[in-house]
């Protein structure tokens, strides 16, 4: 379900109770976020006159006479109530990102924002491996934008899981690559709790498992395991290797 954002203006009367009290009068405009904060601005400076942060609750009533809205958290309660001439609208609001190009199908913006990419237009979202960084080029049989993602090599896969899967890719490449160091049996690339990880094949009788780190295979480990470049440098599949933790 998408968010709305909405905007009441008028000759207000705006009261802020808490610590002590205070009423202003004038056009302004006020501001009601979908997290129910609420912001009042007058035509001085961009900070608002009054606001309240997430109140606990909030009231709006409009009919053909205006429009009243109260917010309330603990002790403190924000009113604003309009005089004459007002009005009020609602829009579709979305979190705002970086734009990555459009939607093959729909051809609504994408942006990336907060680890995903999601259409301007739609609840269409698309996840992010972890580091991934998104390219200028399409994929050829779908249309989205591709991805570069880190996971023991460098991969180029299509935006969309069901296109073109990192799961697949990695385990396509390293499935049965490395020794369990507790048990000798094969590692597998498997899925486990949300994350990617190199785990024994011998589970539940044995149950080392590595998350794989966002970088790429650049060496071996004196303990047999691979080394990974990461953003923060070199580490071994295991985080708690010797090797580079003491």
């Amino acid at each position: 379900m998408s968010e709305t954002i909405r905007v009441f203006a008028g000759d207000c009367t705006t009261t802020f109770d808490g610590a002590r009290t205070r009423t202003q009068r004038g056009r302004v405009a006020v501001v009601v976020k979908p997290d129910r904060t609420v912001l009042v601005h007058d035509a001085d400076g961009y900070q608002p006159v009054m606001w309240l942060t997430r109140p606990d609750s909030l009231t709006v009533e409009t009919d053909s006479s205006g429009f009243g809205l109260v917010a309330r958290t603990d002790e403190q309660v924000l009113r604003v109530v309009s005089n004459k001439d007002s009005g009020w609208v609602e829009y579709p609001v979305t979190e705002a990102g970086v734009p990555v190009g459009s939607h093959p199908e729909t051809g609504e913006p994408l942006v990336r924002a907060s680890g995903t990419i999601r259409g301007l237009d739609s609840d269409v979202t698309f996840p992010l491996p972890a580091g991934a960084t998104v390219l200028d080029d399409i994929c050829e049989a779908c249309g989205l934008p591709t991805i570069r993602a880190e996971a023991g090599e460098a991969f180029e896969l299509c935006l969309d899981r069901s296109c073109a899967s990192l799961d697949d890719a990695v385990r396509e490449r390293f499935d049965r690559e490395w020794d369990c160091p507790d048990c000798g049996d094969d590692l597998r690339i498997i899925r486990r709790g949300g994350r990617l990880l190199a785990g024994c094949d011998a589970y539940p009788d044995c149950e080392t498992a590595f998350a794989i780190p966002v970088g790429v295979v650049v060496d071996d480990c004196a303990c047999g395991l691979p080394v990974f470049e990461t953003a923060r440098g070199r580490r071994c599949l295991d985080g708690t290797c010797e090797s580079f933790t003491t």
